[in-house]
């Protein structure tokens, strides 16, 4: 085989692509006052019932499906089979068990996620206190700084889609990737793109598992901008000195807590202590019943958890026809619009609009979304060849 001739690539990506023939879009004109007027007032009712109703619900199914596989993980290990057998039918019922546990309590599981992000919200109940004791003690349970995270979460509602503003899921520009601006010689995009679709497909798992508490713990996907270490786990001191260690780690610890203002201290601490205990107890678990037990019956719900939330937010955040604002471009509306519902795994759950099966479109994304231009006020993803699927006008 010969090589790749890339000069050849670049031309005929310059003579099928051009911008000008690309979808045009116009930024959201409507108010908030005109989007709130056609919206029917009964869906502003919050009913604690209900959601009372549906935690009920799935507490109900996390307990059958645990006591379930642990009755039939313990039958399986007390059948008696014949020698030829026992090597083949008690491997493979193992394994269906255990795979059907994971993926059915993960369904559960990220639907209790999803109520204590209700409570976050203030959706739950019309009671603040009611929500956030229900979102504390499911957060936690889950490993998520309820307060914490409800405070940065805000803060992504409040700026969302905004380059400048918003917290995760932020795309990375041109620059940020060191790529160099196309000109009328073209260039050779391979450079940067050119990853194997098995090392793609292990960066996709890697973001499905741990992106959540990657962001958690790393800033990873948000704010580039914030000061190092930034994290969702310290709070706001009066004095940097009161953190400990070296001058050096002091002023950045210090420093590192832009996402919460000294008046949050007390809800981040809360947070922190949940964690705390939520992890002592998994640790008194892991002793208790073996680490094997803890992370088949826990830790691997968990990862689903992730995963499943994880694919929801990135797809909706997502898309080569979603705008992201700069300046003075970005107002609330015209934010809160730049999202993308789809339909998820049908039964499962259900939004409107996008039915395109949703591994193949978180697929097709991640493929496709790669980075930004630095200027601009309107901006869309690009994909690896340096092409834009819409433009602003």
């Amino acid at each position: 085989m010969g090589k790749p001739n890339f000069d050849q690539c670049t031309q005929t990506r310059k003579q099928t692509y051009s911008e000008v023939d690309t979808p045009t879009f116009t930024p959201l004109s409507w108010s908030m006052k005109e989007i709130r007027k056609v919206i029917p007032p009964h869906l502003f009712v919050r009913h604690a019932s209900k959601g009372l109703s549906f935690l009920a619900r799935d507490i109900y199914l996390a307990f059958i499906f645990f006591v379930s596989t642990y009755q039939l993980s313990y039958h399986l290990d007390t059948i008696a089979l014949s020698n030829s057998s026992v090597f083949i039918v008690k491997p493979l019922a193992r394994i269906g068990l255990w795979c059907t546990y994971w993926v059915l309590q993960g369904f559960v599981l990220t639907g209790v996620w999803v109520i204590g992000h209700e409570c976050g919200h203030g959706a739950f109940s019309a009671h603040t206190w009611l929500c956030d004791t229900f979102g504390f003690l499911l957060h936690t349970l889950l490993l998520t700084p309820y307060f914490s995270w409800k405070i940065s979460h805000h803060r992504h509602h409040m700026n969302h889609a905004s380059m400048e503003n918003d917290e995760p899921y932020i795309p990375k520009t041109r620059s940020e990737l060191a790529i160099p601006v196309d000109d009328e010689h073209g260039m050779d995009y391979e450079e940067y793109f050119s990853d194997t679709p098995m090392y793609t497909l292990f960066m996709l798992v890697r973001q499905q598992l741990f992106a959540f508490p990657a962001y958690l713990l790393f800033n990873v996907s948000s704010q580039r901008r914030y000061p190092k270490l930034t994290n969702h786990f310290n709070r706001k001191n009066d004095d940097p000195r009161s953190l400990g260690g070296t001058a050096d780690l002091q002023w950045q610890l210090s420093a590192n807590c832009v996402l919460f203002t000294r008046e949050q201290r007390s809800a981040v601490l809360i947070s922190d202590l949940g964690i705390s205990v939520m992890v002592y107890a998994l640790k008194q678990a892991c002793e208790a019943w073996g680490i094997h037990a803890a992370i088949k019956y826990y830790g691997i719900p968990w990862l689903f958890v992730n995963h499943w939330f994880v694919m929801i937010t990135y797809l909706q955040h997502t898309g080569p026809m979603l705008p992201h604002y700069r300046n003075g471009q970005w107002n609330f509306q015209r934010g809160a619009a730049a999202t993308m519902d789809r339909e998820f795994l049908g039964f499962i759950g259900r939004c409107r609009s996008i039915t395109e099966p949703v591994f193949k479109a978180l697929w097709s994304i991640y493929n496709t979304c790669q980075f930004v231009e630095d200027e601009g006020d309107v901006v869309f993803y690009q994909d690896k060849q340096g092409r834009a699927s819409c433009r602003a006008l």
